[in-house]
């Protein structure tokens, strides 16, 4: 009778502690920005970073090539070869040095259009496949560097991971990612999460070098809320990981609040860079001024 007693009052105090964290919560937008720490520097998308351990250095703004992207098509790749191409271009014209890219989005011949016209040794190039065993990842690692036009590839994720067990279903793909690193075809190997459940198994993966995380303030087009997911976040942050932040805008939800949601990534203080998808070069300058004055 006793120790029912004492598992109830412990059931009643956890349920307790629950609400009150629940109700001390920030919910409102304005409630996450006030709650940042004031970070007292200055940024600009064009920024030297690392990510995380790998020891690439790269530039804090990616130009994403699929903002909304699938099937081989993308907001982006919609611009046409020439006109993806010379974003791109007019982006690293501002310094900025990382071509985010992924064999989903089709944009890979866009980016080798860009790299003929510059220093690739200046540029970080990460793409993406959807392989998910260890020959479709070998066949995608030829492809992808061909269309690419590059000897290796220096960021290669496994995109969309979603189920909690990826890390053990899908090792074989990780392996040839893992051998490809050791022959020095990939510089560095991780993932892009689409569920709290994967991204708290690439938290706890030491095999997770990148990881490609979504975060806003609205929660839009997120794993979990902004707390759960900046909880995951930290956690990956203390193991070493690299950090690139995606769906910064909630993938259009906040595009006519840029300067918070700028203002939120880079108060948060854990991500290495970030990626956001402009789609004109007018969208693109706008975004550098926006987060030298954020």
């Amino acid at each position: 009778m006793s120790c029912q007693w004492k598992s109830r009052r412990q059931f009643l105090k956890n349920a307790a502690a629950v609400s009150a964290g629940a109700w001390l919560a920030p919910k409102t937008l304005a409630e996450r920005l006030a709650m940042l720490p004031a970070v007292g520097q200055k940024f600009a998308a064009s920024d030297t970073v690392t990510i995380g351990q790998t020891g690439i250095k790269t530039s804090r703004l990616a130009m994403g090539t699929g903002t909304v992207g699938s099937g081989h098509h993308s907001h982006q790749t919609a611009l046409g070869i020439d006109g993806l191409s010379r974003l791109l271009l007019n982006g690293y014209d501002s310094g900025l040095r990382f071509f985010d890219a992924a064999d989903a989005y089709g944009s890979h011949p866009h980016v080798a259009e860009a790299l003929k016209h510059v220093d690739r040794t200046k540029v970080t190039v990460l793409t993406k496949s959807w392989a998910r065993d260890a020959d479709g990842m070998r066949a995608d690692l030829d492809r992808c560097r061909r269309e690419l036009g590059v000897e290796h590839i220096d960021i290669m994720l496994m995109h969309c991971v979603t189920d909690g067990d990826w890390t053990t279903k899908y090792r074989g793909a990780m392996d040839v990612l893992e051998e490809a690193k050791q022959k020095g075809v990939i510089r560095a190997h991780g993932c892009s999460c689409h569920s709290i459940e994967a991204l708290r198994a690439a938290a706890k993966s030491p095999w997770v070098e990148v990881d490609l995380v979504r975060i806003n303030p609205l929660g839009a087009v997120m794993d979990d809320s902004p707390e759960t997911v900046t909880s995951v976040i930290r956690e990956m942050r203390a193991s070493g990981k690299g950090i690139v932040g995606m769906k910064i805008l909630g993938q259009g939800a906040m595009r006519t609040r840029q300067d918070e949601a700028l203002k939120y990534a880079l108060g948060l203080g854990m991500l290495d860079a970030f990626t956001i998808g402009a789609e004109s070069i007018s969208e693109q300058n706008d975004l550098v001024k926006r987060i030298a004055a954020a």
